[in-house]
């Protein structure tokens, strides 16, 4: 996969909560670092308008990045991204720098493919749920892919979706699977609606009544 965004960054100097805070405030800029690869961590300053504008893009989180330090062009892949609680503004950005030779690990987003007509849901009047919405991977930083897609279109209702299930791309392998079966996560079910568990609950009832009902006339027979 080729590069397709570039980060520009600037070496930060002045280190600390007070100064990362000044940056914020007075500068309208985020604080960042890019480390890992045979270079020493460096102290990086962005433009938020810009990261906030590339993290709009979905690929942005899993793609290969060329990250700018004032004119030296490292390639890094974002490995954390800190937000404000309530604002939702980005506060920190951490780079990780990649060999094209060493397979990395990175959470690769899932595109759920035809949800509205899956079997369980149109046929059925089930419920998708989604267990995970990423899926972290091992692989060269140029196999990265940008999503990974997971087909609900024949899933029955009461049916789970595994990773096992999931056509991985070729060269790309699950950090999960890798560790055994027991790893194995579940991805996506369909669930029956509420109505029909309540329903079963309701013909259970009289069911229920009728043995208690058995039980009384037994133990008045006794008597």
């Amino acid at each position: 996969m080729s590069d397709q965004f570039e980060v520009q960054a600037e070496l930060r100097e002045d280190m600390g909560k007070g100064a990362s805070r000044r940056l914020r405030r007075q500068a309208d800029k985020v604080p960042a670092i890019i480390y890992g690869g045979d270079k020493e961590p460096q102290p990086l300053t962005l433009v938020r308008k810009d990261i906030e504008k590339s993290l709009e893009n979905e690929a942005f989180y899993s793609h290969v990045l060329a990250v700018n330090v004032g004119g030296d062009v490292q390639k890094a892949i974002l490995k954390d991204l800190q937000r404000h609680p309530s604002r939702d503004e980005v506060m920190h950005a951490d780079f990780m720098r990649v060999d094209e030779k060493v397979a990395i690990k990175v959470h690769v987003p899932i595109h759920f493919l035809n949800e509205e007509s899956c079997h369980g849901v149109k046929m059925e009047g089930g419920v998708i749920q989604h267990q995970e919405t990423d899926i972290e991977v091992s692989c060269l930083p140029g196999d990265i892919p940008e999503y990974i897609e997971v087909d609900m279109k024949d899933v029955v209702t009461g049916q789970i979706v595994h990773l096992s299930e999931v056509t991985l791309p070729e060269g790309v392998t699950s950090v999960a699977l890798a560790l055994g079966e027991d790893h194995d996560l579940a991805i996506a079910s369909v669930i029956a609606p509420r109505g029909a568990a309540d329903e079963d609950e309701d013909e259970s009832a009289p069911e229920a009544a009728d043995a208690g009902d058995d039980t009384a006339e037994e133990g008045d027979s006794e008597d």
